[in-house]
């Protein structure tokens, strides 16, 4: 049998590359897509305030706690396979959620939905690193999966507002239904099938960190409501830590462990999947906050507030593809810390909003805060991967995922309470009920604002500090031409 000619190779390519990233974004997108309808959710199905935050974290925890085991049942059933019966139980809970008559309905459909994504997630990241081979075109493959991994969560939030305002907060899980079967009609005609390999289902790991991990937010969220010294939220702390230390013992007893501690070896590697983590955990909060008091203290409707994070979108997406031609030149660890410096400068002064602030001193902050996140996401994925055995790959990419979606989960859970806290404590400022309520989220989201900066600034020295990079190279190398072709 003949080769494939280059046009056919690279018109594969392009068609595998598509199917991936619509996998992506499709995924990424669900996390913030709902942010613009939560008003209408909460008024809607009746949620409190504080159990408002689940309908984010029902989906990022089942995402994050699953993930591990998503990516092993790639590597044992075949990477396609996972991929499509991720995506089709993604589409299915997405159908149900829209119908939802109660918060308890909508919260087991987001949970479905989260899992739905774990299983594809990986898997398409994997597939990914298979197809194309270290050099110019991974790279440009992953500045492409890292700009619609951090570039959906903006794309969402228009969607959303677009949705919401045109149709109903409902649509914002119907649009997934036709995006799903043309996805995996897709996925069945371009992705290759991976062999499978031998091995068993870490059920008993994949157990105790999913609910490790909900039991520590669920302490978070319950802390903002009955205070840190109820009762409740304190066995919600113990019972997350100890499930969380029995999810490593079983990790380092078990014959084929959804997560090989190995990967954790490696310094600069562990170091980046901690930095995610933290990442995301200010951008997630940052996003909720924002779209709540753009609507409900500057009174944009959900349409104008999904455009007005248009700015955030596109800077994020130039500065990804900047990073991308960047890095051979400046170097992973100065341009993750520069843009991250520039990620905190933006928190830092969102942080100083009030009332009576205009777009332009929400404007700013965005474009620093996409700028900088931009081109710090692409060398800090590619650090998550960089000399991961080919056995470890589905693993890898896993914890790549996991980082993004707990950190997504955690960060909210805590700024959440950060924000109850202090609005709780604020002055009361206003001569009616709403303008005492209206100051009151002011100071609660300022407070959040600010901490998510210190999140983001610990990621900064975190980087600095932990990462090893290699000895420079001369700048006119071959790996920087082949990315400025790849790139042009």
């Amino acid at each position: 049998m003949s080769a494939p000619s280059p046009v056919a190779r690279v018109a594969s390519s392009r068609l595998v590359l598509t199917a991936i990233l619509t996998t992506q974004v499709m995924l990424v997108l669900d996390a913030t897509i709902v942010n613009v309808a939560l008003p209408d959710i909460r008024t809607s199905l009746g949620f409190s305030p504080t159990t408002l935050s689940w309908v984010m974290n029902a989906y990022t925890l089942a995402f994050g706690g699953l993930l591990l085991l998503g990516a092993r049942a790639g590597d044992i059933l075949g990477r396609r396979r996972v991929l499509i019966g991720g995506v089709a139980l993604f589409t299915l809970a997405s159908f149900v959620g829209g119908f939802a008559q109660s918060p308890t309905e909508l919260l087991l459909a987001r949970a479905v939905q989260g899992a739905g994504a774990a299983f594809a997630a990986p898997s398409g990241l994997a597939l990914l690193m298979a197809r194309f081979p270290e050099g110019r075109e991974r790279t440009r493959a992953i500045g492409y999966y890292s700009a619609v991994s951090i570039g959906g969560s903006a794309l969402g939030l228009i969607a959303g507002g677009m949705l919401t305002q045109w149709l109903s907060w409902r649509w914002v899980f119907f649009v997934n239904v036709p995006i799903g079967i043309a996805l995996i009609l897709l996925a069945r005609a371009v992705l290759p099938e991976t062999p499978r390999h031998p091995g068993r289902f870490d059920l008993l790991g994949a157990t105790t960190s999913t609910l490790g991990m909900t039991s520590l937010v669920y302490g978070f969220v319950r802390a903002a409501s009955d205070g840190w010294s109820d009762l409740g939220t304190i066995f919600a702390f113990a019972a997350g830590a100890l499930l969380l230390a029995a999810f490593i013992l079983v990790e380092l007893r078990a014959p084929s462990p959804i997560t090989p501690l190995r990967l954790f070896a490696d310094r600069t590697r562990s170091s980046s999947y901690v930095a995610r983590l933290l990442l995301v955990a200010g951008m997630m909060g940052m996003f909720f906050f924002l779209t709540q008091f753009l609507q409900e203290i500057l009174g944009y409707t959900p349409l104008a507030t999904g455009f007005a994070f248009l700015p955030l979108t596109l800077v994020l997406f130039g500065s990804s593809r900047l990073s991308a031609s960047l890095v051979s030149r400046v170097g992973v660890k100065p341009l993750m810390v520069g843009g991250l410096a520039l990620s905190t400068t933006g928190l830092l002064v969102l942080s100083q909003i009030s009332a009576d602030s205009s777009y332009w001193g929400v404007l700013v902050p965005l474009v620093l805060f996409g700028a900088g996140n931009g081109l710090a996401f692409v060398p800090l994925t590619s650090l998550g991967l960089a000399g991961v055995a080919p056995q470890d790959a589905g693993a890898a990419s896993g914890l790549v995922n996991v980082s993004q979606q707990v950190g997504g989960s955690l960060g909210l859970a805590i700024l959440v309470t950060v924000a109850s806290s202090a609005a709780r404590r604020a002055t009361p400022t206003g001569s009616t009920p709403t303008e005492i309520a209206q100051h009151a989220f002011v100071v609660g989201a300022d407070r959040a604002f600010f901490v998510a900066a210190m999140f983001i600034a610990a990621t900064m020295v975190l980087l600095a500090v932990m990462v090893r990079t290699p000895k420079a190279q001369p700048v006119e190398t071959r790996l920087e031409r082949d990315l400025e072709l790849a790139l042009d």
